[in-house]
């Protein structure tokens, strides 16, 4: 196979490139060299759904996969959005943080990006993937985790959110998201004492990162999510053997639940956010996934509603 060494050759380069970049924005936001982005776009709002003046059920924030370039959401993640909104006028939901940038800014609008976009397009999703790496790395990780859970709870309150007020907190990862969502627990924490729930979609991450401080963890899989299985083939702390990791520990006290999605795939036309395929009840898989997010969230509503 000729082709395979110079397939390396120059894929090579460029992945030793992506890796350096990806701790650029990190290195910065340690130095305090650049401040994280905090204002959106004229005309965007914070959050849609809720009217901002009533307390919510809970605010949504959801964390896209590595195709996230832009403060609005990609093509399937816009879906999913917008059929949430649809489905529960009476959450908040927040669309526009970026996962893959500790300082809160996106891909899109940069003039080198803008070039590489036209021209080497595989780049961009290269470069969140990178990023997914960084905020697994454990010598990165806590800098990570704290940019990131910083940049949700200053979006969160200019959406409305008051600290302490009890109002639920759901973060609703899909693909590598789920990498920063269980990140940003801590920080979340530490800022807005509220309840959290954090709902993995086909979620791919480390297992590495602390779950004390969230209610509960679901994780929406199926048993045709490759993409899934190859990071908890990928990631020892994924493993049963390593109990003392975060996800084992979270295992253990009860608090992640498997939903079985089946049989969704991580991406294509059969993907959980596909509105072209069904199942054999008759939902799209969209319509099933937005279902189950909801039922989720009405419960844990319930369980904090009595609680207050």
């Amino acid at each position: 196979m000729t082709w395979f060494p110079l397939f390396a050759l120059v894929l090579g380069p460029v992945l030793l490139a992506e890796a350096l970049l990806a701790r650029y924005e990190v290195m910065l936001y340690i130095a305090g060299w650049r401040s994280p982005t905090t204002r959106l776009p004229p005309g965007m709002p914070y959050a849609r759904g809720a009217d901002p003046d009533r307390p919510p059920a809970a605010y949504v924030v959801y964390l896209d996969g590595i195709g996230k370039r832009r403060f609005t959401d990609t093509r399937d993640g816009g879906r999913l959005v917008k059929a949430l909104i649809a489905a529960a006028p009476d959450l908040r939901v927040l669309g526009q943080v970026q996962p893959y940038s500790p300082l809160a800014a996106p891909l899109a609008g940069r003039p080198v990006w803008e070039w590489i976009r036209r021209r080497v397009g595989i780049l961009l999703f290269l470069h969140n993937v990178m990023q997914i790496f960084v905020a697994a790395d454990r010598r990165y990780r806590p800098l990570y985790n704290r940019a990131v859970g910083a940049q949700i709870a200053n979006q969160l309150i200019l959406a409305g959110y008051r600290p302490y007020s009890g109002v639920p907190v759901v973060l609703l990862s899909y693909s590598g998201g789920a990498q920063v969502a269980t990140g940003a627990v801590e920080e979340l924490h530490t800022r807005l004492r509220a309840p959290l729930l954090l709902i993995t979609l086909g979620g791919f991450h480390n297992g590495a990162n602390d779950l004390t401080h969230a209610r509960h963890l679901h994780q929406l899989t199926s048993a045709h999510d490759r993409i899934e299985r190859v990071g908890t083939w990928l990631f020892p702390q994924r493993w049963r053997l390593l109990r003392r990791s975060g996800w084992n520990r979270a295992r253990r006290a009860g608090k992640v639940t498997v939903h079985r999605l089946d049989p969704a795939t991580h991406l294509g036309r059969r993907s959980y956010i596909s509105r072209e395929s069904y199942r054999s009840d008759g939902r799209s898989h969209l319509d099933h996934t937005t279902d189950t997010v909801l039922a989720l969230v009405r419960g844990l509503d319930r369980v904090e509603r009595r609680a207050r």
